[in-house]
């Protein structure tokens, strides 16, 4: 079985953690900071602004399971691409969203997923994601993995992430795990 890593940025990472650990063809996912200028950032740095990492998540999946731009549909649905440098109350370079293409094919396919989107009307605003090659990615400290399964009464957890898994697993019913 070959797998696949897609590096994606929309917001905080809990939230794109906590879905994507629930989709059907996910093998891992692991939060950390790719895009920036500083090697090995902490969390405090990258809150901070000045590393020019943002928040993301490396995805391990099957492609046989979910291709990568169903992927990156689901990607789409659960934040907003058309906000620049900001996720709700989350505002700063580090929760901008971005796709941190692996290879050409994932950059051909980040480019016609959007243009679909795009199309499609969903979005009142233009998408501004950026699509920008991967260049490394650095893991978030240890309290950062799985923090939305482990921590699920925390307030942030509460108000922000349980809404967006929600509507990913209504959603996207038919992709779950289980």
């Amino acid at each position: 079985m070959s797998t696949q890593i897609a590096t994606l940025a929309g917001g905080c990472f809990w939230c794109l953690e906590a879905v994507f650990d629930e989709l059907k063809g996910v093998q891992s996912v692991e939060s950390g900071y790719s895009g920036g200028h500083v090697v090995n950032p902490s969390y405090r740095e990258v809150c901070d602004g000045s590393t020019g990492h943002a928040e993301v998540v490396q995805v391990t999946f099957d492609p046989e399971l979910i291709p990568f731009a169903d992927l990156l549909r689901v990607f789409f649905a659960i934040h907003n691409p058309t906000t620049l440098n900001r996720q709700g109350a989350d505002v700063g370079t580090q929760y901008r969203s971005a796709i941190f293409y692996h290879d050409d094919e994932q950059k051909r396919i980040a480019e016609e997923v959007i243009r679909e989107i795009e199309a499609a009307g969903i979005w009142d605003d233009p998408i501004v994601t950026e699509v920008t090659p991967f260049d490394r990615f650095y893991m978030a400290e240890a309290y950062h993995q799985e923090y939305f399964a482990n921590n699920p009464f925390q307030p942030y957890c509460q108000v922000v992430i349980a809404p967006k898994v929600a509507k990913f697993r209504k959603q996207f019913v038919d992709r779950l795990k289980k």
